[in-house]
């Protein structure tokens, strides 16, 4: 069986006040992954829970900061690996002394097909 990439999704999210990674993290992945319907598992016939494999990578200004287990878990199927890089963008506000976080992701669903 050959493991084959099918889609690429990518997604913004942010967290206006508070500078939290994680939350912007998994806006980011819920904005990317609300661009697909996965028809394909069915009309395959594809068992997402044996047979795809979801890699999720987020970039942010901070990525240590990032829940990879939190980011995980908001995944609905799929056998996922999730990984922070350094990206994004942090946009402070010294006047109040907060900071936005802006995220991104990219989503790739790979599928094991004969």
């Amino acid at each position: 069986m050959a493991i084959k990439r099918v889609i690429l999704e990518m997604g913004t999210g942010n967290d206006l006040h508070g500078g939290d990674y994680t939350k912007a993290a998994l806006r980011a992945v819920q904005d990317a992954i609300h661009h697909s319907s996965l028809t394909v598992l069915r009309t395959l016939k594809v068992n997402p829970k044996t047979s795809m494999f979801v890699e999720v990578t987020i970039g942010v200004q901070r990525p240590d900061e990032v829940d990879i287990a939190a980011v995980k878990a908001s995944l609905p199927h799929g056998i996922v690996t999730v990984k922070a890089v350094k990206g994004g963008l942090d946009v402070p506000d010294e006047e109040l002394g907060d900071i936005a976080v802006i995220a991104n992701a990219a989503v790739v669903v790979s599928l094991e097909l004969p």
